[in-house]
């Protein structure tokens, strides 16, 4: 599925088909999404198609979830995605390692689909708030570029050039 303007683009990554499954049967009706099980192919698809947000498993072969993310977020394209870490693991210092490589949040297993709905539904309208400010601000900034440049049109025309001689 891709993404459509009326429906952000997520892309699950986990090693698990029935763990994808799941994550389909909650989040297809409202999300296009993408779903991969292996941590490279998925790594491949991101970079070229930007998503709105990811779910990725923590324990993957090959490649783990925070190595991922940790290149996921070295990439500026992908930079402000959030990216939501799946996993059953539950220690402390995996959850303080996955926020130090750039995770926006956990969700735990087992997946309860409430949850997981709640929290894809708030990182995505808090990507798309970050979105549409950075857009105000690129436009407030020409806007203000433009009128410095008007001004200083405005002063030479009345005053004169500086370096003018009188």
């Amino acid at each position: 599925m891709e993404k459509t303007k009326n429906n952000p683009g997520i892309l699950v990554v986990d090693d698990a088909a029935e763990n994808l499954m799941i994550m389909e049967s909650i989040l297809s009706k409202d999300y296009s999404l993408k779903l991969f099980n292996d941590s490279s192919d998925a790594l491949d698809y991101a970079f070229a198609n930007p998503p709105d947000l990811i779910l990725l498993d923590v324990m993957m072969p090959k490649i783990d979830g925070f190595e991922v993310c940790r290149r996921l977020k070295a990439n500026p394209k992908l930079a402000d995605v959030p990216v939501i870490f799946i996993t059953s693991r539950t220690d402390i210092e995996d959850e303080e390692r996955g926020f130090s490589v750039g995770a926006s949040d956990f969700i735990h297993k087992p997946i309860s689909a409430p949850i997981v709905t709640a929290r894809v539904k708030t990182h995505i309208k808090i990507k798309f708030m970050l979105d549409y400010l950075k857009y105000e601000n690129s436009h407030l900034q020409k806007n203000v570029e433009h009128s410095s440049t008007e001004l200083a049109k405005l002063k030479e025309f009345v005053w004169g050039s500086p370096f003018a001689r009188h």
